[in-house]
């Protein structure tokens, strides 16, 4: 993977080019240890092909969702495009700084209490420990976590991670902001000042979203892409996009094969 945050004019701010992304699975432990000594002449392993040939680009300032049902390859491509995993094929390339709420909630360091977490998570980010205090207030205050803030983040469900995860992102500064379901927690009050925050962000970053709700692709993106499978299978604009995936939600039955491994 390959990433600038040179001044590009007018090159887009994510670029996917011939994605691939496989996984080795191995059924008995003793066929890793025959991979790593024989591997030369034989495969001792499965493969399964998560991303197959995912190419697009994102323009700056675009909001784009990423739609498909459950196992079809969104979530690995957004790590991907964070730089959480390597492509086994093609190349990414991003332009500027990526402010990932999937990424941040899996560095938690579950010892420290949710303010510590901000700190580290700004770090992350790059940011200064004086513009996360300066920020933390507002942080604290978005992620509406209460006097657990300042407790260890072991004693979090896994929905006050995520509001404490998209509550630093959307403070971060970055560029290219990337959200995985994270406004499918908490109340409505925190959703709606998610929201409201991502249409602040739209006004001077790209956006990727991931969500099963139809309802906030159409309202927050001017662009969905549908996965499925690892591939796509649309790219356009959000309405008739999310109006194929209806109906194929509808008239294709889900295929267990599609997670089947490939000898």
């Amino acid at each position: 993977m390959s990433t600038s945050s040179e001044p590009g004019g007018g090159s887009p701010a994510v670029r996917c080019q011939g994605l691939g992304k496989a996984y080795q699975f191995y059924r008995r432990p003793i066929d890793q240890v025959k991979q790593v000594l024989l591997g030369g002449r034989k495969r001792y392993y499965d493969e399964y092909w998560a991303l197959k040939d995912i190419s697009f680009s994102i323009a700056r300032g675009e909001a784009v969702g990423i739609i498909g049902r459950n196992g079809s390859g969104k979530s690995t491509l957004l790590q991907v495009i964070c730089g959480i995993t390597a492509p086994t094929v093609g190349t990414v390339r991003v332009e500027g700084r990526i402010a990932p709420v999937l990424a941040l909630g899996a560095a938690f360091d579950y010892e420290l209490t949710g303010r510590e977490n901000a700190y580290l998570s700004g770090a992350i980010l790059g940011l200064r420990r004086a513009e996360v205090t300066a920020k933390m207030g507002a942080i604290q205050d978005l992620c509406g976590l209460g006097d657990f803030f300042d407790q260890p983040v072991k004693l979090y469900s896994s929905g006050m991670g995520a509001r404490l995860a998209f509550a630093v992102c959307a403070h971060a500064d970055g560029d290219v902001l990337i959200v995985d379901e994270a406004l499918a927690v908490g109340d409505e009050a925190f959703r709606q000042r998610c929201q409201a925050l991502i249409r602040g962000f739209r006004r001077r970053g790209t956006l990727l979203f991931v969500s099963h709700d139809a309802g906030q692709v159409a309202d927050l993106c001017d662009r969905a892409i549908w996965i499925d499978r690892g591939a796509i299978r649309a790219d356009g604009p959000p309405e008739p996009t999310l109006a194929a995936y209806r109906r194929a939600l509808a008239e294709e039955p889900d295929d267990p094969n599609r997670f089947h491994f490939m000898n």
